[in-house]
């Protein structure tokens, strides 16, 4: 995801540079990510030295789509991967290559590896009627069982059914389905692969089984054939092509491993291994996961296999998040180029906690995407404007508004019984104290920050458990994670946004348009 707007304008305060002689070891990561893929090496103490990307655009040829280029995807990991590779120079020794990306997005592929779609990403709903028929053919308590979701047009198998029914020569064509992490390790090894935390993203992959469902892939006509073999997020998928690790400067035989699902990887590199903390990667959108050794019953919360062994995470999302915060930064602060830099955030965060918590009776609905994935109709909002009120209360009630959503969010964890005792922020929006603030004050749950991308960090730790430098993801945190600042909640601001939250939940219901 661009995890991060806010981390493109602000920067990486964790990211050390090249010139350190004090580390020689390396383990590399290549993000596939929404507006950019992008390249990190990290020392063995999970410290990110240094970072290079290479942008792609996505485009919407109608409301409510988003496509990419996959051929972007592939040559920018690659290119990227180029770049980091000539700035580490000699001196520096590559262990290994963890990979991740935007999930669930999905392309199809001919049997030499060349796209036959474009690429529709996790925001894409053009398959509503499809994952609507998912439902009703399925029922909703049956497949959340089976599968940890609920369909949406979020995921997989719909858009594949809309494929189907709209477009039949790119599935015709196609010899597989593959996500843009996939994409990547096809690029760089040769290998079709998949992990559990992408696989359970399409609908058609058993929770507890782990592995692909027949009678669901039997139900939906979409033959087995279709889907890459799911290996372990923390397995070497193979080693870089020896021609391509030449071209790069790699060593022939650099091992590759899988990793997972960006949300999943985030969650090990914020430390959430186990019951009690929430990880909540903060970029363009947020993903809120919690570690359980079981499901929940709640159909609402859906469930991916975590990246280390024997645990499941839960994950709820919101698709404008820190999108919502740089949409306000840019056309507020952002002066006559529309777009803010560091020193525009500053003035948003600084202006936005002059503002005492409420907003002045101001409400934001953040959704400016063209609906929500739990509900596509559902449209951004402003409500309880005054001639009185200035660029921070705009500010302070988009940023509110995005906690009044993630409290929604942590609610449905507890209702279905997993403990909710701390969210560890992650991400470019985990740099404005305010808006940790505000989260704290609106959830009641206590705030930490963890510095830098967790998500990056998570796949580098997968790398290193995988070529053996760490013995398990224990010994990974032990060594990788630091926590920053903690923002406990405060109580009269607490009673404040107590007494405001049914008034957001109503906006929330009258924030829809009907076609």
């Amino acid at each position: 995801m661009p995890r991060d707007p806010l981390a493109d304008a602000l920067g990486d305060a964790t990211a050390s540079g090249a010139d350190d002689s004090r580390w020689t070891d390396v383990l590399v990561t290549v993000d596939v990510a929404t507006s950019a893929a992008r390249a990190a090496a990290f020392d063995l103490e999970g410290r990110r030295q240094l970072e290079t990307r290479r942008p792609y655009p996505a485009r919407s040829p109608r409301p409510g789509w988003a496509e990419q280029d996959p051929r972007a995807w592939q040559s920018a990991a690659i290119g990227a991967l180029g770049d980091l590779v000539a700035r580490l120079g000699p001196r520096r020794r590559v262990l290994g290559i963890g990979l991740t990306g935007q999930c669930p997005t999905i392309c199809l592929v001919d049997a030499r590896g060349r796209p036959t779609s474009p690429g529709l990403m996790y925001r894409d709903n053009r398959a509503e009627a499809e994952a609507q028929a998912i439902r009703d053919r399925f029922g909703d308590a049956w497949i959340h069982g089976r599968t940890g979701h609920l369909p949406a047009a979020f995921h997989i198998a719909p858009k594949l059914l809309w494929i189907r029914d709209h477009e039949p020569d790119w599935l015709r064509a196609a010899s597989l389905a593959l996500q843009p992490r996939d994409l990547a390790a096809l690029a760089l090894t040769g290998e079709p692969a998949t992990d559990g935390s992408h696989a359970a993203a399409t609908l058609v992959f058993g929770l507890r089984a782990r592995a692909w469902d027949p009678e669901l892939m039997d139900g939906l006509g979409l033959p087995v054939s279709l889907f890459p073999p799911v290996r372990a997020s923390w397995e070497a998928v193979g080693t870089v092509r020896a021609p391509l690790a030449a071209t790069l400067g790699l060593p022939a035989g650099t091992p590759v491993v899988l990793g997972g699902a960006d949300s999943q990887t985030c969650a090990l590199g914020a430390g959430v291994v186990r019951p009690g903390p929430v990880s909540e990667m903060a970029g363009s959108s947020t993903c809120l996961n919690a570690a359980l050794p079981e499901p929940l019953g709640e159909l609402l919360v859906t469930h991916y296999p975590h990246v280390v062994p024997g645990m499941l995470t839960t994950e709820t999302g919101i698709n404008t998040t820190g999108t919502a915060a740089t949409w306000v930064a840019d056309l507020l602060y952002g002066g006559r180029r529309g777009r803010a830099g560091v020193a525009d955030f500053g003035r948003l965060d600084g202006e936005a906690g002059e503002v005492p918590p409420g907003s002045d009776g101001v409400l934001a609905i953040p959704v400016l995407g063209d609906g929500e994935r739990t509900d596509p109709d559902l449209r951004a909002a402003f409500t309880g404007l005054s001639l009185r009120h200035g660029r921070g209360v705009l500010a302070r009630a988009m940023l509110e508004g995005v906690a009044y959503t993630i409290r929604e969010h942590l609610a449905l964890l507890e209702h279905g019984g997993a403990p909710v005792t701390e969210l560890r922020v992650s991400g470019g929006d985990a740099r404005l104290d305010t808006w940790n603030r505000i989260k704290a004050d609106v959830t009641g749950v206590p705030v930490t920050v963890v510095p830098g991308d967790a998500a990056v960090t998570g796949v580098a730790m997968l790398a290193g458990i995988g070529v053996g430098v760490y013995r398990d993801a224990d010994e990974a945190i032990a060594r990788c994670l630091r926590l920053g600042d903690r923002f406990d909640p405060e109580p009269d601001a607490q009673a404040v946004y107590a007494e405001r939250f049914p008034a957001f939940r109503a906006l929330m219901s009258a924030a829809v348009t009907r076609t």
